[in-house]
């Protein structure tokens, strides 16, 4: 079995070299990731497994402090290359007094294949950091600049390259940690390649694994999202004639209903963000219109369930998107008749008449069923379809809520809404069934089948929004 490839991930404090780690492994308990200067003080290890091996294993340093003081020092030892410079330092009381930090780096760097140098591009570029290069050049094993924060409108990322390649560090990567670039994982292993050849076709396992597991998330989400939808379609409150007659207690009712389909929502977020290696609250601002100054939960919103009735194509507003549930026309069968009516419900129910069956017995028993509208069905299709696109391009350096999707207003968020209306229509059997809201009845074949057909086409339509990133290139 092959070894994994060692990797020290090395740069200036606060460059962001945790982060970078947490985003290309995906495990964001991985140390410890703020805006504090010096978090990491000591070597860890995180590997990244393919196929239930470590392919990968990075070791993340303290950042250096004071190279400039240390490559001088440097200059001052024996040695014939400056790889014995570096390692009769490591042997000296230096490494365990005033450079301590520094000798934790160039000790892994020397153990290591290849180096990965993090930069935040938004720092001046200063002597030091020339002196940084030069240091790690000292250990004599390839290192592969990763270019951070390149987004921020602060990036000297023209400066930071003509000072690199200066240094003779002319294979760059840009790999923005917080929000990574569509295909920058891949961009990374193949510029290693190019510097570690013998291990050129381990990387291309390795980036063929990533694009592989990508695609696994992707079909995943999309079936949370399906899952859901079905299950609001599905959900029925019911309420008999007295208690929907009384304005108090039907507004409570609708009440009761908005707060168990937001939560049933948020419990389809909160699978998302577990499925993509978040922690619940990473995602706790959503894509809807903005209450009370910041964006919230809110799938009864008015303007916004108007404004979602308008595209879904009803061509009216949509109300408290709680709608009755239209009773089946009876055929002339007189209500009046109570006796008569009362055996042919039982009959009806006994023969399995199904939804017919039962919204017979409703109208007998004066039930009124409450159920979810299209508007909203629509609704939290789009803010959990735009949040799984969001999820795949956020890197675990991200330290802001997730804000996902266009303004509602905008012309994007009008397309995409329109574009839902296939999906939503095909949730219509699930409201003959209500049992299906109930998670006893997640195994049932018709409810699998349903979820699995609006999974393919919330997967279609996630594709054509943001296509995973291809495979390894030549």
């Amino acid at each position: 079995m092959a070894e994994a490839l060692q990797i020290a991930v090395v740069g200036h404090t606060n460059a962001g070299k945790t982060s970078l780690l947490r985003t290309l492994t995906r495990q964001v308990a991985f140390g410890e990731v703020s805006e504090r200067p010096g978090t990491t003080r000591h070597v860890e290890a995180i590997e990244l497994r393919v196929d239930g091996r470590a392919a990968v294993r990075f070791f993340d340093t303290p950042g250096l402090e004071d190279a400039v003081t240390l490559l001088q020092h440097l200059q001052t030892l024996d040695g014939a290359t400056r790889p014995e410079r570096v390692r009769n330092f490591l042997a000296g009381p230096e490494a365990r007094g005033s450079f301590e930090q520094e000798a934790k780096v160039l000790r892994k760097m020397l153990e290591a294949d290849a180096a990965f140098l993090v930069i935040d591009t938004r720092e001046a570029v200063l002597p030091k950091f020339r002196d940084e290069v030069e240091l790690l050049n000292s250990c004599a094993i390839p290192v592969l600049p990763v270019l951070n924060f390149v987004r921020s409108d602060a990036s000297r990322e023209a400066q930071w390259r003509e000072m690199l390649s200066d240094g003779g560090l002319h294979a760059v990567v840009r790999f923005d940690a917080a929000a990574p670039f569509t295909g920058a994982e891949q961009e990374l292993y193949h510029d290693l390649g190019a510097l570690l050849p013998a291990q050129r076709q381990a990387l291309r396992a390795v980036v063929t694994h990533l694009q592989r597991e990508a695609q696994a998330r992707r079909h995943a989400g999309c079936e949370v999202v399906a899952e859901s939808l079905v299950d609001l379609a599905a959900l029925r409150h019911s309420a008999d004639t007295a208690q929907f007659d009384d304005a108090t207690q039907r507004n409570k009712l609708v009440e009761t209903m908005h707060r168990e389909v937001n939560q049933r929502a948020q419990r389809a977020m909160d699978d998302l963000l577990a499925l993509h290696g978040f922690r619940e609250g990473d995602a706790a601002e959503a894509p809807l219109p903005q209450v009370a100054g910041r964006w919230a939960l809110d799938l009864f919103n008015p303007e916004t369930l108007r404004d979602a009735g308008v595209r879904l194509g009803t061509g009216a507003a949509v109300g408290a998107a709680v709608g009755v549930v239209a009773d089946l026309a009876l055929a002339g069968l007189s209500l009046g008749a109570g006796a008569a009516l009362g055996a042919t419900i039982g009959g009806a129910l006994a023969q399995g008449w199904g939804p017919f069956g039962r919204k017979l017995a409703n109208v007998v028993r004066g039930v009124h069923e409450l159920s979810v509208e299209d508007g909203v069905l629509a609704l939290s299709a789009a803010w959990q379809l735009d949040t799984l696109l969001a999820l795949e391009r956020r890197g675990h350096a991200a330290v802001q809520p997730l804000a996902a999707g266009a303004a509602p207003d905008s012309a994007d968020a009008r397309e995409g809404m329109a574009a839902l209306a296939p999906i939503v229509a095909a949730c219509a059997p699930a409201r003959s069934h209500p049992e299906w809201a109930r998670r006893r009845h997640a195994g049932d074949s018709g409810r699998q089948q349903l979820v699995h057909d609006i999974a393919a086409q919330l997967e279609a339509l996630a594709q054509s929004r943001a296509p995973v990133q291809a495979g390894p290139r030549d």
